[in-house]
């Protein structure tokens, strides 16, 4: 019989994982000539091999054994961030485990199972078709990853992708350099990423990712893009936009995520993020790649010290130097800079501190021309406080 090969043309590998040296030995002897083998003695040596070995094409692992037992393999198998192992056939050696058992090892994403002593012929077909398949699945992936990159749109998540975002971005900053306006980046980043993984499996993480990026996609403009760089991580471009205001914004999301509750099952999670910040003017960076890793960068910082938190050049933002710096950089010509970029939103959002800084300009043209300002009006309109609380809080959603 011809050897089952890989998309290389290599021979396909094939991982046993089993305390019982007999047992191994006697899948590696049924498939000699059609597979590669590979052998170890327990689930966590099993993992290690998976890191270490990127010719293993399919995973045949025993379900008790120890220091990691096949359901913990399998978990780490179908939680890595590493598509490669993430999407490995894992055929699971089927003893005197109950129903159970089997029920648990394909909620955790096992592809079938072989009864120990096997007949050869039973158990190369099972292989055989799972390593076919896994081959098939490969190209498709590829093909779609070639399509999206030409595609301004990730089909999968309805996103920008990551290409059409530096594209893109690109075109903005040089608009940005012809009008003397911002750009700013922030980069998203879910906490706890490996734990929320470890604990409630990749399929209900991505489903947290979609609800996040649903969750940012209702709250920017047309002409922000929007991108999922990876399964924990989404990048923002926002033409026109200074840091204090990215800032501000950065903190309301980051504040509106905090208290989201999320449902799943009989599940109530809650999740964090950190956000990191750039800017194009205050970071002097010339392009969309450098300030995204600008704003990676500050993301790494902000989850060393713990994580749920806004950074930007000047390290942790809080509401109080926030508000600082908007006192400080509420100038007309920043709120003009904005209107001719065509991004009122943002002079709105700061229509108060621009009406104080106004006000002693206005009251010397009322006093010399008697035009009727309403002075009274616009003295009230800026102390105007922030209208209510977010309208998030405490929400919960099912995903």
């Amino acid at each position: 019989m011809w050897p089952v090969t890989t998309a290389d043309d290599k021979m396909a590998r094939v991982l046993v994982v089993d305390d019982s040296r007999m047992v191994r030995a006697s899948i590696i002897k049924h498939i000699r000539g059609r597979f590669d083998a590979r052998e170890e003695p327990d689930g966590e040596a099993g993992w290690e091999a998976l890191l270490v070995d990127p010719a293993i094409d399919l995973v045949v692992t025993d379900i008790g054994m120890p220091r990691l037992d096949g359901f913990g393999l399998l978990e780490r198998i179908r939680g890595s961030k590493v598509a490669r192992v993430r999407n490995l056939p894992v055929v699971i050696i089927s003893g005197d485990e109950d129903e159970n058992a089997r029920e648990r090892a394909l909620k955790l994403g096992a592809n079938g199972f072989i009864p120990k002593g096997v007949g050869t012929v039973e158990l190369l077909a099972t292989l055989d078709s799972l390593v076919r398949l896994a081959k098939t699945q490969n190209e498709l992936e590829e093909s779609r990853a070639a399509l999206a990159r030409q595609s301004p749109q990730d089909p999968e998540t309805g996103l920008v992708t990551g290409g059409y975002l530096e594209h893109h971005g690109e075109q903005a900053m040089a608009e940005s350099r012809r009008r003397e306006t911002e750009i700013a980046a922030l980069v998203i980043e879910l906490d706890q990423f490996d734990k929320l993984v470890e604990r409630y499996g990749l399929h209900v993480v991505e489903l947290i990712g979609r609800k996040i990026s649903k969750i940012v996609t209702g709250r920017i403009r047309a002409e922000d893009s929007l991108s999922k760089h990876s399964p924990s991580q989404f990048a923002l471009l926002s033409p026109g936009i200074d840091m204090t205001s990215s800032c501000a914004f950065a903190l309301r999301l980051r504040a509106s995520l905090e208290k989201l509750v999320m449902a799943y099952r009989e599940e109530r999670i809650r999740v964090t993020v950190t956000i990191g910040v750039a800017n194009s003017a205050v970071d002097g960076k010339g392009k969309v790649s450098e300030m995204l890793a600008a704003a990676r960068a500050r993301v790494q910082q902000g989850q060393r010290q713990g994580g749920n938190c806004v950074v930007s050049d000047r390290g942790l933002v809080d509401q109080a130097t926030l508000s600082g710096s908007t006192t400080r950089l509420c100038s007309i010509d920043a709120a003009l800079r904005h209107l001719r970029a065509g991004t009122s939103k943002e002079v709105e959002a700061r229509l108060p501190d621009i009406v104080g800084t106004l006000m002693p300009l206005l009251e010397l043209i009322e006093s010399r021309l008697h035009c009727g300002l309403p002075l009274e009006q616009l003295e009230q309109y800026q102390y105007k406080p922030e209208t209510g609380s977010d309208e998030m809080d405490g929400t919960q959603t099912t995903i």
